[in-house]
Formats: C-alpha cells, sequence, structure tokens
C-alpha cells in the first residue's frame, strides 16, 4: 500500500516549525512523526504539503493510496485500523478525519460518499507548537518502546552511576564516562555514535539521538529530546531540540522547542514561568495573535536557522521566526518574526543574501549542503512574513 501524510487542519497553527517542514516531519518524542508511522507501517511514506514545499518534502501517489493525517500519532491499535481501510473507507476521530482511502481517478474526496470508522481510543496528536515539549514525555515513553522492543542495548560502562538500568539503551557507537543517568523517572535513549561527557547527570526521559552531544557538566532535566547532530550544555529542561541545533554553553533552556540550524549563545537564558504564576500567552500565525496555552510553564519556540548571541534574555513565552538573529542587552520582545536582525533596541531586516550565506558556512560544519530547494524555501518563508516585520 502507499502511504501518503497530509499536514491536517493544524499546519498554521504549528508555525513558526511548519514554515520549513512538513508536519510530519516535526520530532516528538525520539522520532519524527514520519519515523513512528513508518515504523508502525513498515512502509516508506511520502508527503502532501504546502506547494512551496514539496520539492523538499514530494508526495507520490500510486493508484490506490491511503492518505494520513500527520498531527495524529501513531499506536498499535490505530496503524492497525490504517492497514486494515479499504476502499471508501475512511477513519475520524469526532468531526476530525485520521486516515482515508483513495485512489488516483478520484477528482475529489466526499466523506459523506464513505463508510466512517470511529476511532474512540486514546492516542497522542499535536496541535499547537507547545504540545510538542508538552506532550514530550508521553511520546517518548511511547517511541522508547517501539525502538528497543527486542532489541538489546550496548552495556552500561562501568563508570556511569546509573538508577534503573533496565530502563536505559545505548545504541552502538556511543560514548559515555564518569557520568548519572537516573532512568526511574522515565526511559533513558542514548543514540548511534551520541557522547554525553564527563560530569553530566541526567534524569530521564531523556534522548539523545545519533550523533548528538551533551557537553561537560551538563544537567539535564526530563522530558527532554536532543535531536541528531545537535548540542546541549548547561542547564536543559522538558525541551526539544529537533536536530543540528546548538546550545552548548551554560545557561537555561526550560519548556521550549527549537527547529533544525538554530544556535544559543553562551549564557543565554529563557524564562519559563511569569513573575506573576499566571496563565502564558504564546503568539499564533493562525490567529495572529496571542493564544491561551492552559500552561504555567512555557519558554521559547524557536524556528529553523535562528540564532542568538551571548547573554540574551527571553521572556516567558517567546516565540522567534525562522532566520532570525538577536543579539544585545535586555529582552527582546516575545514575538520576532522571521528575518529579523537586532535586540530589545529594535529590530531591522536580515536580508536573505546575508542568512544564506551564514546558513551555508553553519550546514557546512555538518557536512550539509545549503541546497537550492532550502534557498527556494526560505525565499518563500521571507516574501510571506513581511507583514510581522516593520520594513
Amino acid at each position: 500500500m502507499n502511504y501518503i501524510l497530509f499536514d491536517g487542519t493544524v499546519r498554521n497553527a504549528l508555525l513558526p516549525f511548519t514554515f520549513t517542514r512538513a508536519v510530519a516531519d516535526i520530532r516528538i518524542g525520539i522520532l519524527t512523526i514520519r519515523e513512528k508511522w513508518e515504523k508502525y507501517l513498515g512502509y516508506t511514506t511520502t508527503t502532501l504539503t504546502e506547494e512551496y514545499l514539496s520539492e523538499k518534502f514530494p508526495m507520490v501517489e500510486m493508484e490506490d493510496n491511503v492518505m494520513i493525517n500527520a498531527s495524529f500519532l501513531p499506536n498499535d491499535i490505530l496503524a492497525e485500523m490504517v492497514k486494515s481501510l479499504e476502499k471508501n473507507q475512511a477513519i475520524f476521530q469526532d468531526d476530525e478525519v485520521i486516515a482515508f482511502y483513495t485512489n488516483d481517478t478520484q477528482e475529489e474526496v466526499d466523506f459523506d460518499s464513505y463508510e466512517i470508522i470511529e476511532f474512540s481510543e486514546e492516542c497522542l496528536t499535536v496541535q499547537h507548537t507547545w504540545d510538542i515539549f508538552a506532550k514530550n514525555d508521553a511520546a517518548m515513553r511511547e517511541d522508547f518502546e517501539l525502538i528497543t522492543d527486542g532489541r538489546h542495548s550496548q552495556p552500561i560502562p562501568k563508570s556511569v552511576n546509573v538508577l534503573s538500568p533496565e530502563n536505559i539503551f545505548i545504541e552502538e557507537g556511543a560514548k559515555l564516562e564518569f557520568v548519572t543517568l537516573n532512568a526511574s523517572t522515565g526511559p533513558i535513549y542514548i543514540g548511534k555514535n551520541a557522547e554525553i561527557m564527563e560530569g553530566s547527570v541526567i534524569r530521564g526521559p531523556f534522548a539523545l539521538c545519533e550523533s548528538g552531544r551533551v557537553k561537560l557538566a551538563s544537567k539535564v532535566y526530563g522530558a527532554t529530546t536532543v535531536g541528531p547532530h545537535s548540542v546541549i550544555g548547561g542547564e536543559v529542561s522538558n525541551s526539544v531540540l529537533m536536530g543540528y541545533s546548538n546550545k552548548g554553553h551554560d545557561g537555561f533552556l526550560g519548556n521550549s522547542v527549537l527547529g533544525e540550524w538554530c544556535n544559543i549563545g553562551a549564557d543565554s537564558n529563557n524564562s519559563n514561568l511569569k513573575n506573576n504564576y499566571e496563565e502564558v500567552r504564546l503568539w499564533s500565525y493562525e490567529t495572529e495573535g496571542f493564544a491561551r496555552t492552559s500552561l504555567q510553564f512555557c519558554g521559547l519556540m524557536m524556528g529553523d536557522h535562528s540564532k542568538c548571541g551571548i547573554n540574551t534574555m527571553f521572556n516567558t513565552g517567546t516565540v522567534v521566526g525562522v532566520s532570525a538573529n538577536i543579539f544585545g542587552s535586555g529582552f527582546p520582545r516575545n514575538f520576532v518574526p522571521s528575518f529579523s536582525w537586532g535586540g530589545a533596541s529594535g529590530f531591522t531586516t536580515y536580508l536573505t543574501s546575508k542568512a544564506f550565506q551564514t546558513a551555508k558556512i553553519v550546514m557546512a560544519r555538518r557536512q550539509v549542503e545549503f541546497s537550492d530547494e532550502d534557498a527556494k524555501i526560505l525565499e518563500h518563508v521571507f516574501e510571506i512574513t513581511k507583514k510581522y516585520r516593520k520594513e
């Protein structure tokens, strides 16, 4: 069967992360949503997303296809229902479509003509940016079971101070000596060729993905995910780094999400709790206003390719767009548009020519090419986010 993951109705609510990726390629837990579905289904998937993203995230349509709403995370029950779908059948949860069968001759999909199968069980969904960290604990526990089932961990080195070793899984090539791992509060997954440097103290649930690094004497609280080729240091709590991002120095990052190719300067901090302990409101691209999160703890949402200089201070519930460059003293405002250059004293436009030059250098350090596809995507983001910048 040919499976296609589509963005669904939540795509705009997940900006700025979906400016540069399909919903399916958001990382929550250990894996991306796409990687989860592919493991459960036993098939590769393609993507139906925004037109400007379709060159990088293409759709392959065959004679018969099953379309899957990528905002729903799979579990055993849901995956079996999806695999059992037949012609003119669709799976719904309340009014939201989860998956449906289609073929290449259909000009449009009319669910009134479909047999509707109701999914009444529980599953994780990603509907808001803050769900990525708020639901990371549950997603990580599910992924840990999925990834490690029937497999054997590499041995835990004798120098490691460990609690609940049965909840720890170490992949081949990982390096860790003289660190403390407390997996009594949740599983700890250490990916292939990852490294945890000496003196670090980690409390699960925690995931360090392939080639990720935890620097000397870091303090990490769950539920934290360090995506592939990412680096953390200092103090990190309940945060997700999707991949290729660095928070390598002292300073605090909490209840936050960083996209790819982000860099947090030394001694930078974010607040994750308001002084009056009230609910945090977070900028929403969907409503173009500040949305209620129902959360008391909420930190920084930073889109791909954004950076901040040393000693940057982020207020509670700050949203930073794509390719922003933030520096200087004081607190920048709690919504920083894409391609902004500056800080608390004000912003100017970060021109794409300069942003692309930096991106090429940053990506080359990880042996990744800044492609023409990447440039076209960022050019499009630059244009559609002009209205948020004072130019």
